[in-house]
């Protein structure tokens, strides 16, 4: 790939103060993008967010929770005050199966043991916050006659492996919303895209005694920042309906631009 610049691009990324949303605004940043860092308020916020613009780096801090309306609203409503568009957006804001089952893992617990309230959660932020938050940002999109979504997933096996509810449907969920978004918003010329890291990720989604029980290593978060700076270029225009996995990003970036 050719370097990508995205001076005067305007980018909110969810959950954005750790994990794959931290790697994948850094990236962004280093290419020129301004990025809202979105997340609910906290100090890890603020600290990444002042890390980032003490590099000199175009970082903004967005408080947002996914889960309500009104945040979502709030906002939309500073995109509008502050930049007055929206180029890109980044849905990854996401919790994993360890705020259901701390050992999951090793002891797989079957979705009749799993609380009402751990479903209602998990599912309310994986998938419900997916289409809140888009629904907050596409009417400005659709204005606009462009920009680009990207929704976060994962492996096909998370959403068929034993004992991954609520989880699993979660992001099996956030598969089809992005299928029909994607179709939605044709019209328009605005794009919905999936990306996924491509297997198990340090994100801190698995405990810290788990991981030397695993037997592949844990990919990196900046496995994430190649595909998320293309797809936030001009160089993807056009490009929608696609699930991209980010370990195997340069055999479909060949496939797809039929470089050879």
């Amino acid at each position: 790939m050719e370097s990508i610049d995205l001076q005067g691009i305007h980018v909110v990324v969810t959950g954005a103060s750790s994990g794959l949303g931290l790697a994948m605004a850094e990236a962004l940043l280093q290419s020129g993008a301004s990025v809202a860092l979105a997340s609910r308020s906290g100090e890890k916020l603020d600290d990444e967010v002042g890390r980032l613009k003490a590099t000199g780096y175009d970082a903004f801090k967005l408080s947002l929770d996914v889960r309500f309306e009104h945040s979502v609203s709030d906002a939309v409503r500073w995109v509008r005050k502050t930049w007055g568009k929206l180029d890109v957006l980044v849905n990854n804001a996401g919790i994993g199966m360890r705020t259901v089952n701390p050992k999951f893992m090793m002891e797989p617990q079957p979705f009749f043991e799993v609380t009402s309230e751990g479903f209602r959660n998990v599912i309310n932020t994986n998938l419900t916050g997916y289409f809140l938050v888009a629904r907050g940002f596409a009417p400005m999109m659709v204005d606009q006659g462009h920009g680009k979504i990207i929704n976060i997933s994962m492996n096909h096996e998370t959403m068929r492996r034993r004992g991954f509810v609520p989880y699993g449907p979660s992001r099996a969920g956030a598969e089809s919303l992005s299928y029909i978004m994607a179709e939605d918003l044709l019209p328009y010329g605005v794009t919905v895209n999936m990306l996924l890291p491509g297997g198990a990720t340090e994100t801190g989604m698995i405990p810290e005694e788990l991981k030397a029980q695993l037997i592949m290593p844990l990919l990196r978060p900046d496995v994430m920042a190649e595909p998320i700076v293309f797809l936030a270029s001009e160089q993807s225009d056009g490009i929608t309906g696609e699930r991209i996995v980010a370990n195997k990003f340069a055999e479909w970036y060949k496939s797809k631009i039929r470089i050879t």
